[in-house]
């Protein structure tokens, strides 16, 4: 018998898709099929160098560029994946980064620029991805070259006038044109506040009594006399108002207007207002936000039956528009689960804020299927925390509008009138399901007609200051640059994250103050490069970028007009500035090392006790901060106010490492009545409480 012979069979040659993250390969992967494998570039593979500037101001601005450090292995794993591929595909996200990333992979792997072999998808999930590789196109290079101009002005920037600040100022200190516009934003702020001056004002609020019960009595303001609005800037105006009053006599109701009004729900998320509103209600930094806010576009797994699921849209865009096919879906939902009531019939129509590229639909669920509630096993607190607030908002920006009866009622009496307002939820529409941050609670007015007589219960004057602005919080950074057209969605996390880093600003609280160091820096550049800080100019370069990718501008012409000038500024900084002076301040404290007296001095992480001996003495210490409190723990040392690594305020004693006590809360100098614990005293919305940790005690809100 013959033995037949065995052909071995080829490998089948698969095609190639290089994506950004290992997590959104694995999720493509899956919708894809076994003719397919993904890999991922991890992000960029090249870039300018960091040890020189890397752009040639001899020849058109060209960029150099190498191999990031570290990224060889995945070069060499792509190249070999490339070299047995059928087809090669570049699926990088969907947006100026995202484009230039995949040109790059494209120089490194050697492929024709004029193969139609870059896919974009909004979303991860199988019918776009499927859909997405239908309609393969050539890597577009406006997109590429609007990348590219922002790195080089960015590059030609710091690079810049980092050296002078360098020699000037002290090491490690960094411009750049949106940084610098942000912090002087915070600057700005601070001097307002800082020259303000109060004014004083009276508001006078009464009580009024339309019948015998209770629940006839209502309150009212003074509005004006005689028809015509009247300020009370002094308590000699709210007398004259008083005199006018006769408390035995009624007033009469003179006006009662009634109508019904529609609120209408806000659009769905953009970046901006994703971060915006995670760091108002979640109380979440832009960083965290978009970290999980990818998370969740690259994929979850969601168990062995569907794998890993992309359960947003793309989280970088200025779009508040929504596909069609997911606003039926929607509407369809609602009408399932809340009623036909709540399902919006005509579908809403969003605006867009003015000059949103509008590249990608609003930040929506891929499938408003997956409800929150639903995926909370599958992710992590902040994931499902940040997944429900996205869901929600979105629901709600295609539910019916709430519907409230409102009536306002005007009151006189010798020419004096007062007013009262109140508002009913006749139909709660979108607020069934999302809060917005506007007042929604009931407040009733009894019936009351013209002509009727109401009795006055009380008069209350009350003083009042005017308050000044508010210190800028994440959120309202983030509004202000958006605002004022300075930078773009991918640019506020990174930009405020250095601005802090560098030590320009630091956050007490919620809100950001600008260091000494930050205001020496705002000084020079402002005063030597005034086009930096220039929010007109700085918005009218962010426009030409968007030109860039438009298609309608050359880049290197873009960035040739901007560095033309500034080269001339860097050439006059260079020459007048004088290296300044940081003066140290006396600690009033010897060195416990050489017994010198010890000096504040102001570092990259802000001011800390150093020796005046040094380089000789290298003894340094941190600045703490007493509270007045007696350590809980070892009831010798005090508690004082230490940061961790991560900046993020703490209490320990001041014994460490003697007595390691510490809380993240701030104790107080009493101890709970129940069990005897140390009771300590913790932000809440509205104030501050008291309480014990183990639970068993509980002081009211202090307002």
């Amino acid at each position: 018998m013959v033995k037949s012979k065995t052909t071995r069979r080829k490998p089948i040659t698969k095609n190639l898709v290089i994506v950004e993250s290992p997590a959104k390969a694995k999720t493509i992967e899956k919708y894809l099929g076994r003719n397919y494998k993904v890999l991922a570039s991890k992000g960029h593979i090249r870039d300018l160098p960091k040890s020189r500037m890397g752009v040639d101001l001899e020849n058109n601005y060209q960029p150099t560029y190498i191999s990031i450090r570290g990224k060889g292995d995945t070069i060499k794993e792509l190249k070999k994946a490339a070299k047995n591929a059928k087809n090669v595909y570049l699926a990088a996200d969907p947006d100026r980064e995202g484009e230039a990333i995949a040109w790059h992979v494209s120089y490194v792997l050697g492929l024709d620029l004029q193969d139609k072999n870059r896919v974009v998808f909004n979303e991860i999930t199988k019918d776009a991805v499927k859909e997405a590789f239908k309609h393969p196109r050539i890597v577009n290079m406006n997109l590429v070259n609007a990348q590219q101009a922002r790195r080089v002005l960015d590059r030609l920037v710091g690079y810049s006038i980092s050296p002078i600040l360098w020699q000037k100022v002290k090491k490690g200190l960094s411009a750049g044109r949106v940084q610098s516009i942000a912090l002087k934003l915070v600057i700005e702020r601070e001097k307002a506040i800082q020259q303000f001056k109060p004014q004083e004002y009276w508001t006078i609020t009464s009580h009024f009594q339309s019948g015998s019960s209770s629940k006839e009595v209502f309150a009212a303001n003074f509005v004006g006399l005689n028809g015509h609005k009247e300020e009370l800037p002094s308590q000699t105006a709210v007398q004259a108002i008083l005199q006018k009053i006769d408390k035995k006599k009624k007033f009469k109701v003179e006006k009662v207007v009634k109508k019904q009004r529609q609120r209408y729900p806000a659009a769905p998320f953009t970046t901006s207002s994703l971060q915006q509103e995670a760091n108002r209600k979640l109380n979440f930094k832009t960083r965290k936000t978009m970290m999980l806010a990818q998370q969740l576009y690259e994929g979850i797994n969601l168990g062995a039956r569907q794998g890993n699921v992309g359960l947003i849209t793309y989280m970088r865009t200025d779009s508040t528009r929504i596909a069609a096919v997911a606003k039926h879906e929607t509407s369809q939902f609602i009408h399932d689960e809340y009623g036909a009531d709540y399902a919006a019939v005509k579908l809403h129509k969003t605006k867009n804020p003015e000059g949103a590229q509008d590249a990608h639909e609003a930040i929506r669920p891929t499938s408003v299927l997956r409800t929150p509630q639903s995926l909370k096993k599958v992710l992590t607190p902040d994931q499902y925390r940040l997944y429900n607030l996205i869901w929600l908002r979105f629901v709600a920006s295609e539910m019916t509008p709430a519907v409230m009866d409102t009536m306002k009622v005007t009151l006189a009496q010798n020419q004096v009138q007062f007013q009262a307002t109140g508002s009913q939820i006749k139909f709660d529409g979108f607020l069934k399901l999302y809060q917005d941050d506007k007042k929604t609670k009931d407040n009733l007015l009894p019936a009351l007609t013209e002509g009727q007589e109401v009795q006055i219960v009380d008069i209350n004057p009350e003083q009042h200051f005017t308050q000044p602005p508010a210190r800028y919080s994440e959120a309202a950074l983030v509004k202000a640059l958006e605002e004022n057209g300075v930078g773009r969605p991918s640019t506020y996390s990174p930009t405020i994250e250095t601005i802090q880093k560098r030590y320009y600003v630091k956050l007490n609280g919620r809100s950001f103050e600008p260091t000494e160091l930050g205001e020496i820096v705002d000084n020079l550049i402002e005063k030597y490069f005034p086009d930096i800080v220039n929010i007109d100019f700085t918005a009218h370069l962010e426009d030409e970028l968007d030109g860039i990718e438009a298609g309608k501008e050359e880049w290197t012409q873009v960035v040739d007009e901007y560095y033309q000038p500034f080269s001339k500024e860097l050439k006059n900084a260079d020459e007048k500035i004088e290296k300044l002076q940081i003066k140290d301040e006396p600690a009033g404290m010897n060195c416990d090392i050489c017994g010198a007296p010890m000096v504040i001095k102001l570092g990259r992480y802000g001011k800390f006790y150093a020796c005046s001996r040094f380089p000789d003495c290298r003894n340094t210490k941190p600045i703490i901060k007493e509270i007045g409190v007696t350590c809980p723990k070892c009831h010798r040392g005090q508690v004082v106010e230490r940061k961790s690594k991560k900046r993020r305020l703490f209490y320990g004693c001041s014994r460490y490492p003697d007595c390691d006590f510490v809380d993240w809360n701030k104790p107080i100098n009493r101890n709970c009545p129940k069990d005897g614990h140390y009771l300590i005293e913790k932000k809440v919305k509205g104030g501050r409480q008291v309480l014990c940790p183990n639970g068993d005690y509980q002081e009211e809100i202090q307002k």
